[in-house]
């Protein structure tokens, strides 16, 4: 794969868009080695309390995400932008070995280099139980709903 990833900054309200929109797509996937092609080879993060460098980490630690993590349904919005940075809010929802299911809530800081890709992704998470009557996200976002709707609080 292309280690070219447009749309490449600086960005502009359209471009930051389409970025986040591909992100979400991507993730939703569930494919570790497709989303790890986003990011740099030798890309830093810190996703809640890990910290990981470089592509191999990162596939390693979304594969075991995604073993524990069933039924994952991921929702990205835009926050903010500005030249090689985009700021997003994401939610997703997903439920446990035991059946109990999550809605995790947070807030990304994202770097880019002039390809497109990924170098730097910071994310604070938080989790909190939800019953499954209280899911409102389904799979992948259906192309009626892309550009939003904004994530509620709660």
């Amino acid at each position: 794969m292309s280690e070219d990833r447009p749309p490449h900054p600086p960005f502009t309200r359209a471009t930051a868009l389409a970025k986040v929109q591909a992100a979400e797509d991507a993730w939703n996937t569930r494919d570790p080695e497709r989303v790890a092609l986003a990011y740099t080879p030798d890309t830093v993060w810190r996703n809640r309390d890990i910290f990981l460098t470089g592509r191999a980490e990162v596939t390693a630690f979304l594969t075991a995400k995604w073993q524990r993590e069933h039924e994952y349904a991921l929702r990205k919005n835009l926050w903010a932008f500005e030249d090689d940075r985009i700021a997003v809010r994401f939610q997703y929802e997903w439920h446990d070995a035991d059946g109990q299911w999550w809605r995790s809530h947070g807030n990304e800081l994202w770097e880019f280099d002039a390809r497109g890709l990924m170098r730097r992704r910071e994310a604070s998470i938080d989790d909190v139980r939800i019953t499954a009557a209280d899911r409102r996200i389904h799979g992948p976002r259906p192309a009626s709903e892309r550009g939003g709707p904004e994530l509620p609080l709660r």
